[in-house]
C-alpha cells in the first residue's frame, strides 16, 4: 500500500507516530529478510523507506508550525 501525503495529513499526530513505529518495524523485518536471503519483494524496502520519510516530514512540518505559532 503506497501512502500519499494527502492521506497522511488527515491523520492526527498520535496516528502518525503509530504509523511511523509500524513502518520502522517493517523496515527492520525487511532488512532482516534481506540479510538472510528470504526477501522476495526487494522494491518494498525502498517503498517503506520513502513512507517513513513522508511521515517524518509531516511530523516535522507540524512541529515547526507549532513552534512558529508559539513564538509569535
Amino acid at each position: 500500500m503506497v501512502m500519499n501525503a494527502a492521506d497522511l495529513r488527515t491523520k492526527s499526530e498520535d496516528e502518525l507516530k503509530d504509523e511511523l513505529l509500524n513502518l520502522r518495524k517493517e523496515a527492520f523485518n525487511l532488512r532482516f529478510q534481506a540479510a538472510s536471503g528470504q526477501l522476495e519483494n526487494t522494491a518494498r524496502v525502498n517503498r517503506v523507506r520513502k513512507d517513513i520519510a513522508r511521515v517524518k516530514t509531516i511530523l516535522g512540518e507540524r512541529t515547526g508550525a507549532a513552534a512558529q505559532a508559539a513564538a509569535s
